[in-house]
């Protein structure tokens, strides 16, 4: 039989629009201009935490062509050729998971502020997400949290120093969890991350964990006090992680070395190397002025507000893989 009924009905995309409003509403209040940017690209990401789709045939290029993942790099451009404040709200795509948490198609909301720090743009964020939400309440009374201070009083371990053997035993991996994880250290970090230490989040109220260590910089410059850190940080509401930001990377060779390390590890593990983007190293060559930036799933969001764990739920239409 066809399912063809949407997945949810009116009251959700009235709620969806309503927050798309205050969104808007909240950006234009600060004098944030909305831009557009391209789904389709002859390039994809590095980063070995996010997969592509990948379109293979096509009648205008014969080059294969990537789904975006996110509006990251084109905004970037736009700011190093003299863009203001700029924001973003558009559907990206993303290989992998479906289910009560992921889609492959999702709409994100994705900002940049010149000139702010990461006291700055986390303040922006939770301010965002309050607007959003309509509860001013929540970016007044959100707890806040450096990495490396969260797994030490959760885990009673030092995530920069502790050895593999060490963070294993603390997931209480048997062997086959150790042979399928290997000596990815950071694979590691994010099973602890995401099993032991979030699941601890209060429900109702926002978590921000700031200071990622280096190796998990993606995109983000390394803290200036602190090379071990990276200006990165991300916001969860409960154990759902709504925003991941950071205070961007601007040095072009810098970034070029991390793509290369990207491209080795992929490498490393068996995962498919794509196209480099040059267009953002020229555009970093040229000059990207200092700034932070936010990208943040609106469906997360509004599975906030309308007290659901299933992302299905605030879809007018989920994917739905054949069987």
């Amino acid at each position: 039989m066809n399912r063809w009924q949407p997945s949810a009905g009116p009251e959700v995309a009235r709620t969806r629009a309503k927050m798309l409003e205050r969104v808007r509403r909240y950006f234009k209040d600060c004098d944030v201009l909305e831009v557009d940017t391209p789904a389709l690209s002859l390039f994809a990401v590095s980063d070995t935490q996010i997969e592509s789709l990948e379109v293979t045939d096509s009648l205008v290029c014969r080059h294969p062509l990537y789904l975006a993942t996110s509006p990251e790099f084109c905004m970037k451009r736009l700011l190093a050729d003299g863009y203001p404040d700029i924001f973003s709200i558009c559907r990206v795509f993303r290989d992998g998971e479906s289910g009560r948490r992921h889609q492959p198609e999702f709409t994100m909301v994705e900002w940049y502020r010149l000139g702010f720090g990461l006291e700055q743009i986390v303040t922006d964020t939770l301010q965002l997400i309050a607007a959003a939400l309509d509860e001013q309440s929540l970016s007044e009374d959100a707890a806040q949290y450096d990495y490396r201070s969260l797994f030490r009083s959760s885990l009673g371990l030092d995530p920069f120093t502790a050895s593999i053997d060490e963070l294993a035993r603390a997931c209480d991996a048997d062997d086959d969890l150790r042979r399928a994880m290997g000596a990815e250290r950071d694979d590691w970090l994010d099973l602890l991350l995401s099993t032991r230490i979030v699941p601890g989040f209060e429900d109702d109220r926002l978590t921000v964990l700031r200071h990622y260590p280096a190796s998990q910089a993606a995109l983000a410059r390394l803290c200036p006090d602190d090379a071990d850190l990276a200006d990165r940080f991300e916001v969860f509401a409960g154990s759902i992680e709504l925003a991941n930001g950071y205070v961007e990377l601007t040095d072009a060779h810098e970034q070029a070395e991390r793509i290369q390390r990207d491209v080795e590890n992929r490498k490393r593990r068996n995962r498919p190397v794509r196209p480099v983007d040059e267009n953002l190293l020229a555009a970093l060559e040229a000059g990207l002025p200092p700034c932070a930036g936010v990208a943040m799933g609106l469906e997360r969001l509004q599975m906030l507000h309308d007290k659901t764990d299933d992302i299905r739920d605030v879809l007018t239409f989920a994917f739905e893989a054949d069987t």
